[in-house]
């Protein structure tokens, strides 16, 4: 296995258990990938990655509920901050003060779209060749005639895809969508895929699998080349080479392309236009969920930055606050260019406005997926014009012995956790079917 985060140990699992001798090879110091716990306070962790599911994603609850693992739900209760005009305000519920004639025509435009998606084949899709060549900005130019949907339109494909609407192709973001459960269900709270976290941190996930495994994952290992023979496959890492009959590569396009492979495959995992995942993570400890005691949900809708959005993040068990605040689309790149001090005092600046009522937080943590070099990007790599008719068909097909895992391989729920999961428990059905 070349990499260490959900998609490999999920695949890496299955494999053991099937009696194969497997070695998962990390760059890291530690496993999980895109899924990263930090510690906020003693005994304390907070999701810097991949953090909520819903009652769809079956086969993580089904790992997890192997695992030990329980879910918490996320907290949404009361009032909502919006700053997306002159004034800034407070309303019940996510519905921002904006006009709801003109959201509402985007969302049906958006599940139009979506509808007309073919998920297990992208490319395969009525109008894919427009579609995909025609980037989600020049379709919101042409189809959004509101300044409210206009505005609105940007900050929701940051929210969904960390994603600036001119790096992701019309095709790329209707799959997005679709493959998610459709835009309702991925922005859902209650009943939909960001209903819970995971209690103790998403990380626990990959820990655990790690402990099943043993020996057998090893850390500082970056994968250089792959080479395929007659008898089997030679990977070269830092620590020396690896023999085996098969190798997994379950890490993201823009990585794996870095890799040499002999012979090389026919198609690239990414193309020229593939781009980075925008997003940076912020998440603002304090000494409890003040906000609540205000009758505020933590929840927040930006239209500048650098936080875009923010929510509740707060430890199930009690103890200390944290504010999550996502830097998304082209603010990401804006943000993660800044100094340390002036991070810190954007984002803080921004805060104090947001919630005037807290004072400075205990703790301040910023984690930076955009130029993390071994994710190249989060939640998932953005597919932009050409790449789904280009690389599509060959998203899953093995090359020789290599295999494809990783969210960005998975047709269904595709760049979530879900979806990493499923790819591995894929792979692990290609190997064992040889």
């Amino acid at each position: 296995m070349v990499g260490g985060g959900l998609a490999a140990l999920a695949a890496a699992a299955g494999l053991s258990a099937h009696g194969d001798e497997v070695t998962v090879l990390e760059a890291r110091d530690r496993v999980g990938g895109r899924i990263h716990g930090l510690q906020v306070a003693p005994g304390s962790w907070v999701d810097a990655g991949a953090a909520y599911l819903g009652g769809r994603h079956t086969e993580l609850l089904a790992l997890m509920a192997d695992l030990g693992l329980k879910t918490t739900p996320t907290t949404m209760l009361g009032a909502s901050r919006f700053a997306l005009g002159a004034e800034d305000a407070t309303r019940d519920g996510r519905f921002p003060p904006l006009n709801a004639v003109a959201l509402g025509d985007l969302f049906e435009l958006l599940d139009e779209l979506t509808a007309a998606v073919r998920p297990d084949a992208p490319w395969l899709t009525p109008d894919a060749v427009r579609l995909d060549t025609t980037t989600a900005a020049a379709w919101a130019d042409r189809h959004l005639t509101h300044p409210d949907a206009r505005l609105f339109f940007p900050l929701f494909l940051g929210e969904m895809m960390a994603a600036d609407p001119a790096d992701v192709s019309v095709l790329h973001m209707a799959f997005y969508l679709r493959s998610g459960g459709g835009l309702r269900y991925l922005n859902a709270f209650e009943g939909g895929a960001q209903q819970d976290r995971i209690a103790g941190g998403a990380h626990l996930v990959c820990e655990r699998l790690a402990e099943r495994l043993g020996g057998r994952v090893r850390l500082g290992e970056r994968v250089t080349a792959v080479h395929q023979d007659e008898d089997g496959v030679t990977v070269h890492a830092t620590g020396g080479p690896y023999r085996a009959d098969v190798v997994v590569m379950a890490v993201p396009p823009l990585l794996a392309d870095t890799v040499e492979f002999s012979p090389a495959p026919q198609v690239g995992r990414a193309g020229e236009r593939t781009a980075r995942g925008c997003a940076v993570k912020v998440n603002l400890v304090y000494p409890a969920p003040l906000w609540r005691d205000h009758g505020l949900s933590g929840w927040s809708v930006n239209a500048e930055g650098p936080l875009l959005s923010t929510v509740d993040d707060s430890p199930a068990e009690g103890g200390v606050g944290v504010l999550t605040g996502f830097v998304t689309g082209s603010e990401a790149h804006r943000f993660a260019a800044l100094d340390p001090d002036r991070r810190r005092a954007a984002a803080l600046a921004q805060a104090a406005r947001l919630f005037p009522m807290l004072p400075e937080p205990i703790g301040f943590h910023v984690t930076d997926w955009v130029n993390e070099p071994y994710s190249r990007g989060c939640y998932a790599a953005l597919f932009g014009p050409g790449d789904w008719l280009r690389n599509g068909p060959a998203l899953t097909a093995p090359h020789g012995r290599v295999h494809w895992a990783g969210t960005e391989t998975s047709t269904e729920f595709f760049g979530l956790m879900e979806g990493a999961v499923r790819s591995g428990h894929r792979v692990v059905a290609e190997i064992t079917a040889r």
